[in-house]
């Protein structure tokens, strides 16, 4: 099957189940859980089994198509007197050659906070305030490195799992949160990870997974040099000098660089083809495109988040560059006295195969004139952009595209 067409059924059972969520909400069958409709069936489709198992992927679609067509002959033979027997029969034989995918392969165990999604926004702030929360309550387990080899580690039925790999991008969020607040057992029912309960906020679950989320970034790009699954730049509140963006999200649509300047540097020169956002403490009075806003604390919280996602300490940060492509994801990292990008600098991949070398640059704005010493449409900015453009990167949590 291909990645087009499995992401196109993801997409489609994906929204199967929210929409079935939402009717039984509207008909009072799927009370509120924690601020979002709860999901009131005790499986839900196993998407990440659609992933990683082609034929049972292909086996489902033509089990959908088999049960598509039938419906269709059976509708058809409503008006339709003459052919009603052969339609019927037609639908009868679809059901019966279709070629039914196993239940265990085709459901997975569910929880009633299963489909609900993060309200955070991956927000900057609130990536901090979950790493304080989870220093509190949760390292003491998982160990001040998410490697899950904390001092009560050994105490548990069985030892924690590590943090810093792809296992919270392979948990649907509602999961995630769910295990969070409400613990998890062995078959056996012994206490493999105690719950927060009530001890713990909703909103700030929702920020510890945000926390570690940045954090198993960070781990990743440090150990791996790449970014194994997408991340988002966190979230900010900004001013740009065209008075247009409020927040980051306003963003979304264009390139952006993300610059760490700190005082008596001069920040990185602009590029129309992207918009160039100034985080760290630039000189005061610095005429900059745009720049994060709020208080100190504030500021210092988003230098701390990008310190994370990059897997750097914070007093490293300055002269650390990133690209954002135009979905909000981030795609590529300069470091700090690297003198021009290339493309080995694109560190969030996908499988897509590049762009033709000869195939135009899709730009909202004019690349810059040749001029030595500056980004001209033969430079390595150029062919990272190009690259990056022609391999566009998608989250997937649980199987399910987001």
């Amino acid at each position: 099957m291909s990645p087009e067409l499995l992401n196109g059924l993801l997409e489609g059972l994906h929204a199967a189940q929210q929409g079935l969520r939402a009717l039984l909400h509207l008909l009072g069958l799927a009370p509120d859980a924690h601020g979002q409709p709860a999901w009131p069936f005790a499986h839900r489709i196993a998407a990440e089994m659609l992933v990683v198992d082609a034929g049972h992927a292909r086996r489902v679609l033509l089990s959908l198509l088999c049960v598509a067509g039938a419906v269709l002959a059976l509708l058809l033979s409503l008006p339709w007197r003459r052919a009603r027997v052969a339609l019927g029969a037609l639908a009868v034989v679809l059901l019966v050659i279709a070629p039914w995918p196993q239940a265990h392969l085709l459901l997975s165990p569910a929880v009633p906070t299963s489909l609900h999604q993060s309200p955070t926004r991956f927000e900057a702030t609130g990536i901090v305030r979950g790493q304080a929360v989870y220093q509190q309550h949760c390292v003491r387990c998982h160990g001040a490195d998410g490697r899950g080899e904390g001092p009560d580690a050994a105490q548990l039925a069985q030892w924690p799992p590590n943090l810093n790999g792809a296992l919270l991008w392979k948990r649907l969020d509602g999961e995630l949160f769910w295990r969070v607040r409400e613990g998890m057992h062995n078959r056996a029912g012994a206490v493999t990870m105690p719950g927060v309960g009530d001890a713990v906020s909703d909103a700030q679950i929702w920020e510890v997974l945000d926390y570690l989320q940045a954090h198993a970034a960070g781990q990743m790009l440090r150990e791996s040099g790449t970014w194994d699954r997408p991340v988002r730049l966190p979230a900010m509140a900004v001013q740009c000098r065209s008075g247009r963006a409020r927040q980051t999200h306003d963003l979304v649509g264009q390139r952006v660089r993300v610059v760490v300047a700190s005082q008596g540097t001069p920040p990185a020169a602009e590029d129309p083809r992207l918009v160039t956002l100034v985080a760290g403490t630039p000189d005061a009075g610095s005429d900059v495109e745009c720049q994060p806003q709020g208080s100190p604390d504030t500021r210092k919280a988003i230098d701390e988040a990008l310190a994370l996602v990059l897997g750097v300490p914070t007093a490293e940060l300055p002269g650390y560059q990133l690209i954002v492509d135009r979905g909000g994801w981030l795609r590529a990292r300069g470091q700090p006295g690297k003198a021009a990008w290339s493309e080995d600098d694109l560190v969030c991949r996908s499988g897509a195969a590049p762009m033709a070398a000869s195939a135009p640059l899709p730009i909202a704005a004019p690349a810059p004139a040749l001029a030595a010493g500056t980004d001209t449409p033969t430079d390595g900015l150029h062919a990272l952009i190009r690259r990056m453009d022609a391999e566009p990167v998608r989250l997937v949590r649980g199987g399910f595209p987001h």
